[in-house]
């Protein structure tokens, strides 16, 4: 077993007496059923859902729960940022149908509310251990540990940290669901003799818990598993979408701009509203008159601080409607930032991607430029529910009818 861990890979016969390591991936049988399911035999949680519970203890509750994503769910877009250390899952009312949200088959949501509210409450040896993995490709079973979770984020207040979201089906049919956020704490192994002894007694505080887990449950003190990436110039690859659903959005806003009548200057719209999707803290954005822009499609207002305590400051914006494929070079981000006056910053916005020369000018001079390219973009929209062709149609035709 030595040889695959240190491959940081566990095969389907050593499984039982793995330990859990972040990033690890564990691997399925092959008998081509549900037999194969590898978190069965890993942590001893169920072979299907989203949310795999494990209770304990007198009297029963929760004391252990995977969860389970794919990240492929446009309708969800579960996501870990690793340079926060913030993991944002959704609930497992997914469907129009049920009256009251928390009345679903697993009880995801209802351990996502009993939980957060442990959580501030001061409850917090009453919360389960979570243990978050991510399914790998879409055939067979092969899943990656990304690490142990506790409910809430640094910077997030009780209403911000749980909050029901309202979605709409393909029928129009509204609903509610969670949407939650986890710290990912900065430990790196998880031992197995700590879910054997969670399953045995239901204690999450045995001899064989992890300090900070302890530190945790007595504090509230979640230090975050954080990773800076050490290369901040994204490839081509890395700027352009990366699952179906995000090149379906990206393509339908692209076409739609391609038939336009105005073309590519009508884009100009869409990237202020992308921008003011993806940042509250915009609080004002308007397009600069054709005939007078001083090479800047839009200048805008960016609000630091809290309501009652705060600073304006103002940006500009740029906005580039091309085919993904055909880059932006030097000369187009250099008119951007030639135009930033002291003490302001920029938002270049583009269908396709920055070129790598562009794009290093911009990181090695710390140009203070914000880069939204074409994955950027069709991720801020599916995140706000615009995750579909008919979806996006419909919201680009009322952005230019407002």
């Amino acid at each position: 077993m030595s040889d695959y861990i240190r491959q940081n890979v566990v095969v389907f016969e050593d499984l039982r007496g793995a330990d859990l390591h972040i990033d690890a991936k564990y691997m399925g049988g092959t008998a081509g059923n549900l037999s194969d399911e590898p978190l069965s035999k890993l942590i001893g949680v169920g072979n299907a859902g989203g949310f795999r519970p494990i209770k304990g203890g007198s009297p029963k509750r929760v004391t252990m729960c995977a969860l389970v994503t794919s990240g492929e769910d446009p309708d969800w877009p579960d996501n870990l940022d690793i340079e926060r250390g913030v993991f944002t899952y959704y609930g497992d009312n997914r469907k129009a149908g049920n009256t009251d949200m928390h009345d679903t088959k697993p009880g995801g949501n209802v351990i996502l509310r009993d939980s957060f509210m442990n959580l501030h409450l001061g409850l917090r040896e009453l919360i389960p251990v979570f243990l978050v993995f991510e399914k790998l490709g879409k055939k067979g079973f092969e899943y990656q540990f990304k690490g142990l979770a506790v409910p809430g984020a640094n910077g997030l207040g009780p209403s911000e940290d749980l909050v029901a979201i309202w979605k709409s089906d393909s029928q129009n049919r509204r609903f509610l669901n969670y949407r939650s956020r986890f710290t990912i704490l900065n430990c790196p192994t998880v031992s197995k003799a700590w879910i054997h002894e969670i399953k045995q007694t239901g204690d999450t505080l045995g001899p064989n818990c992890p300090q900070i887990w302890k530190d945790f449950v007595k504090s509230g003190h979640s230090p975050a598993l954080i990773a800076p990436k050490s290369k901040q110039v994204r490839s081509k690859e890395d700027q352009l979408p990366e699952s179906k659903s995000e090149w379906e959005v990206l393509n339908t806003l692209v076409a739609y701009y391609k038939a336009h009548p105005n073309r590519e200057y009508a884009f100009e719209r869409c990237a202020i509203e992308v921008c003011k999707l993806s940042d509250p803290k915009i609080i004002d954005l308007e397009l600069t008159p054709p005939t007078r822009d001083g090479g800047r499609d839009g200048i805008g207002v960016y609000r630091l601080g809290t309501d009652f305590s705060y600073i304006k400051v103002e940006f500009s914006m740029e906005a580039k409607c091309y085919d993904p494929q055909n880059s932006n070079g030097v000369h187009l981000t250099s008119r951007l930032i030639s135009r930033l006056k002291h003490r302001q910053f920029g938002y270049f916005v583009t269908t396709s991607f920055v070129s790598t020369q562009a794009y290093n000018e911009i990181i090695e001079d710390n140009h203070p430029v914000i880069i939204f390219a074409g994955r950027d973009i069709s991720r801020i929209l599916i995140e706000h529910g615009y995750n579909s062709a008919s979806k996006v149609l419909a919201w680009l035709e009322r952005i230019h009818r407002d």
